[in-house]
């Protein structure tokens, strides 16, 4: 591992290295998931496992000593040496050919597609974009292309961006009570130890979040989940996602979709009606 660092050339040499996972996508696990969501744990080897679940496999498996301040595991590996504090989840898009089945055993093949720095409201931002592609019974099932943005620790006094107002027009809507246990058992599930989702006192005193932070991928789930619960039986060819603002354990959020014409827009509202997350979907 080499030290941290903000040259751009250096962090550039990342691009294209590689890593290969396998997981078995065994039901037990997708079973808690649905208990963490409060509903019947009923699904069976052969079922397809609900869209974006699969963040609950292919856990990074480091020992605790290759932690880093923050509970992730230290970079300079398969992610590149940002000499930057923080880290979260800046957004993502999929492209969906068909679905992974419980019991069946599959394959992640990832690889540093971009990594760019640049200058922000509050200081140095770099984005790192990996890219990963999903095989299973000798069949590609999708990819996905993830967007990790990493920051300074906030300035004594700073104050954060305040993000903008969500439309409050919608066809469909569910509010989300994020309580510290939901956020507990989905970082146990996805073996996450990010400490900003369950380490109040790291999150608010290092971070300086007002509270604990919901996970950008639960969200990002959970606006699937929505589109799925109001289109039953339908096929998402492809989804996309960018984060907007955080969101916390403080108070409940909302959920809103609509359908447009160019296919469905999904997003949720922070307390105060303001946008935390936008999302698009394409359904055949």
């Amino acid at each position: 591992m080499t030290g941290r660092t903000l040259d751009q050339s250096v962090l550039e040499s990342w691009i294209g290295r590689r890593e290969e996972a396998t997981d078995l996508i065994d039901p037990r696990t997708a079973r808690l998931m649905q208990a963490t969501l409060d509903r019947t744990p009923s699904l069976e080897p052969g079922d397809a496992l609900p869209p974006l679940w699969h963040w609950l496999y292919f856990p990074t498996v480091v020992a605790q000593k290759d932690l880093g301040r923050d509970g992730h595991p230290k970079l300079g590996g398969f992610l590149p040496p940002v000499d930057l504090p923080r880290r979260m989840w800046a957004g993502g898009r999929f492209g969906f050919e068909r679905a992974l089945r419980l019991g069946e055993s599959a394959q992640r093949i990832s690889e540093i597609k971009s990594v760019r720095l640049k200058e922000g409201r509050s200081g140095p931002l770099c984005f790192v974009t990996v890219r990963h592609e999903i095989f299973a019974g000798g069949s590609f099932c999708f990819w996905e292309e993830h967007d990790i943005v990493y920051r300074e620790d906030p300035k004594p006094g700073s104050v954060a961006a305040v993000p903008p107002d969500a439309p409050r027009e919608s066809d469909w809507q569910r509010r989300v009570e994020p309580s510290p246990i939901l956020l507990f058992r989905y970082s146990a599930l996805t073996f996450n130890g990010h400490r900003i989702h369950y380490d109040r006192q790291y999150a608010m005193e290092i971070e300086g979040y007002p509270g604990l932070v919901f996970h950008g991928p639960l969200t990002a789930t959970l606006l699937f989940d929505l589109l799925l619960e109001q289109n039953p039986g339908c096929w998402v060819s492809s989804y996309q996602f960018r984060a907007v603002s955080p969101l916390f354990d403080t108070a409940a959020f909302t959920l809103m979709g609509k359908r447009a014409d160019s296919g469905i827009e999904l997003w949720a509202v922070n307390p105060a009606g303001r946008l935390a997350m936008t999302a698009q979907a394409e359904m055949l």
